[in-house]
């Protein structure tokens, strides 16, 4: 047997029906399309992106999205000021667990970003995932550490 010799099952292909082919075709003249109107016509449907009259998709996408485009990439951090970590004890460790639980932080699942807003008087141990230098230097100038983790 070759490939030459293949051929489909008698029965399963069907030869497709070739309309406006005159009167004794049965399917001449208006070809099934009745008379006249936009559906009679060549090129009826328009193209993809056409939604009758409405504003495409393609250019309704910026007004969906609200400010335009937001990267896929993009890290929202929770941010925390020192001024906020007031009601923390001296020496007591300040994780995003803990921040969590004094209802510090918006979303968990987000990284903690520590800014320097406010003074801070008693030593703390802070583990977090991003401080700026001058969070940094007021916690170690009132005694404290800190950690980057993540």
């Amino acid at each position: 047997m070759k490939l030459n010799d293949l051929k489909p099952n008698p029965g399963s292909k069907k030869n497709r029906k070739r309309v406006g082919h005159g009167i004794s075709a049965g399917q001449g003249k208006t070809a099934g399309r009745g008379t006249k109107g936009q559906k009679s016509r060549t090129g009826f449907g328009g193209h993809l992106a056409r939604q009758g009259g409405a504003l495409p998709f393609y250019r309704r996408l910026p007004f969906i999205r609200g400010k335009g485009f937001t990267p896929p990439t993009e890290v929202e951090f929770n941010e925390v000021n020192l001024d906020q970590l007031s009601s923390f004890k001296a020496n007591s460790e300040v994780t995003p667990t803990t921040l969590d639980q004094a209802r510090l932080i918006r979303d968990p699942r987000n990284p903690v970003a520590l800014m320097g807003r406010g003074e801070i008087k008693v030593p703390l141990k802070v583990h977090v995932d991003r401080v700026t230098r001058s969070a940094k230097a007021k916690i170690e100038a009132a005694g404290g550490t800190v950690e980057l983790v993540g």
